[in-house]
């Protein structure tokens, strides 16, 4: 980290030596308070812990409970009361707000503006879209054609969420893995593409997106293998699915990272559309999606709010979850069964997360076929294992040129990290796992491509069609290499130069596994100090395993994953209710 209590001084410079503020959060402070002329040290402390507070996630902070949360008592914290009178005092909530207050009595909040009119926005349009009347598509008699057909007996559930999903213009779906999210679209898109027909109605037009490319390529995959087991006439009644990312739903413009083309004034066109992986959307995003949304369409909202919340400012799934679902006249669409998991993975998760640590370790303790605990500090040997004959396989494949056998093998097992650095991170398991190849092979690797390498996507690349989180693995073709990525569509070869934006992925962070899956995961935790131990990485990361589960580390790493939990101040759900 670096050391801003160099250019630091009193008050702003006491949180600075602590290593609660970084240089960042201190030249806002400084910069806001100087061209407002305001001299109090409390009012900078207040704005540099709201910009921390953004890095970490949260739209705002509470000054009542920050020193709580920060869990640093011996720190001078100014006194609540006067602390929110010098802020409420402070030119920098006069005209033009530069900081925002909202709520009364215990629970006041301070926002940067920008993040306060942005909630205020979402709140607003979230219940004018409840507010609206959905499109009316049922039949003369009052009936909806088709739902016990399209969600017959032993889908109850999922009728039961679809029935929601007709009757408001804004629906929030939601469900652990395997629980049939995506089932439960596919066939909601076919029930509403034959009410439009049965009533005399063009065509639906369509949308699927999602927060990144991956999981909008998944997302379609999954809901296109969903129609092709529905009858013939409910295929022919949708048109072709496309999917995009949400940026690219939008139009991102060129000139303006935070803005796009469509928006209140210039409407997306569509009348159903779906997100996906809602966890991962930002508050930015989501108020973006939201203004750009025509009244009388359909907006779904499907995610997993146990699972990690967005990389920038928001938890928006999980507060529409909260607020909503206090309100009397809002339904959210719960899918609780889990059809993926054996029962103890599934058992597993839920007690991750239930927050109940004596029942996970029993769980783990138990172990069977399909979970497994190696309670140790220092894995390696064990590890060797299971990792380097995985990373055999896929070389094997690679050498022989099969990318369809190699990317098999890549779907059979995953390591994944809460770190990227360190002893528990994903650099030195990448490393790791390629010195034990030249060790087993007696083929030292010199260079960053090498066969069998299995790679991860970065960044999108509308061009070549490649999206961040993408993955592929490395094979060999005639006398170079190529590397050969999994899609939608079917493996795609690429020439390794065409390739900039790629990691090596014998291990992956926690945060990129995101929505994906394997057959076998095996979860490195770090000790119990690391920051990044949060209840809903943890849960997140035993999640992405189909039929096996292994957990690496100590029982106090464990506990401590399961008690801390992922807070992030937002005051949306509030307004909300």
């Amino acid at each position: 980290m670096s050391t801003p209590s160099v250019a630091a001084t009193g008050l702003l410079g006491v949180f600075a030596d602590a290593e609660i503020l970084e240089a960042a959060d201190i030249h806002v402070a400084r910069r806001l308070t100087a061209l407002a002329g305001d001299t109090d040290e409390s009012v900078a402390l207040a704005v540099a812990l709201v910009v921390r507070a953004l890095r970490a996630g949260s739209v705002c902070v509470d000054l009542r409970s920050v020193a709580d949360q920060v869990a640093r008592p011996e720190l001078p914290w100014p006194p609540a009361e006067q602390w929110l009178a010098a802020v409420r005092a402070s030119p920098l909530v006069g005209s033009p707000p530069v900081l925002r207050l909202f709520g009364h009595g215990t629970g006041e909040l301070l926002y940067l503006d920008r993040y306060w009119l942005e909630e205020q926005q979402v709140c607003a349009d979230v219940l004018a879209l409840l507010a609206s009347t959905p499109p009316d598509d049922t039949l003369p008699d009052g009936t909806v054609p088709s739902l016990h057909r399209l969600f017959p007996e032993g889908r109850e559930e999922q009728r039961a969420a679809a029935e929601v999903a007709l009757t408001q213009s804004l629906t929030v779906l939601t469900g652990g893995p395997g629980t049939g999210k995506t089932s439960t679209v596919a066939r909601l898109l076919a029930l509403l593409a034959e009410q439009a027909s049965l009533t005399g109605k063009p065509p639906l037009r369509i949308a699927l997106a999602a927060p990144t490319g991956k999981a909008a390529a998944r997302l379609l995959e999954a809901v296109q293998l969903e129609v092709g087991k529905l009858d013939a006439a409910d295929r022919d009644r949708l048109p072709e699915l496309t999917s995009s990312t949400l940026h690219r739903l939008l139009r991102s413009r060129p000139d303006n990272s935070s803005r796009f083309r469509h928006h209140r004034e210039n409407r997306l066109p569509h009348d159903v559309i779906v997100v996906d992986e809602t966890s991962m959307v930002s508050l930015t995003l989501m108020a973006r999606l939201l203004e750009a949304v025509r009244p009388d369409s359909r907006l779904l909202l499907v995610g997993d709010p146990d699972q990690l919340a967005s990389v920038e400012a928001g938890a928006v799934l999980a507060d529409l979850v909260d607020g909503l679902g206090g309100r009397d006249d809002v339904r959210i669409a719960a899918l609780q069964t889990s059809h993926r998991f054996g029962e103890s993975i599934g058992a597993l998760a839920a007690a991750i997360r239930d927050g109940a640590a004596d029942r996970v370790i029993g769980l783990l303790a138990a172990g069977g076929e399909h979970i497994e605990w190696l309670d140790t500090d220092e894995p390696g040997d064990q590890l060797r294992k299971v990792l380097l004959p995985h990373a055999l396989r896929l070389r094997e494949a690679a050498i022989l040129g099969d990318g369809a056998a190699g990317l098999a093998t890549l779907g059979e097992h995953r390591l994944l990290c809460a770190h990227r650095r360190g002893p528990y991170g994903v650099r030195y398991w990448n490393r790791q796992i390629e010195r034990w190849l030249t060790d087993s092979t007696g083929e030292p690797i010199w260079a960053d491509w090498y066969p069998g390498r299995p790679v991860l996507v970065t960044a999108n690349d509308y061009g070549l069609g490649l999206y961040n989180g993408d993955t592929g693995v490395t094979v060999v073709r005639g006398n170079g290499l190529c590397a050969v990525i999994g899609s939608g569509t079917g493996p795609v070869e690429f020439a390794t130069g065409r390739l900039a934006d790629v990691d090596t992925m014998h291990a992956m962070t926690i945060h990129k596994s995101q929505g994906s899956q394997a057959d076998e995961i095996t979860v490195l935790l770090p000790q119990e100090e690391s920051r990044l131990l949060t209840r809903e990485l943890f849960y997140t990361a035993v999640t992405r395993a189909k039929t096996r589960v292994r957990i690496v580390g100590s029982e106090a790493a464990i506990r401590q994953a399961i008690s801390r939990r992922v807070v992030r101040a937002s005051g949306l759900a509030r307004r909300l209710r």
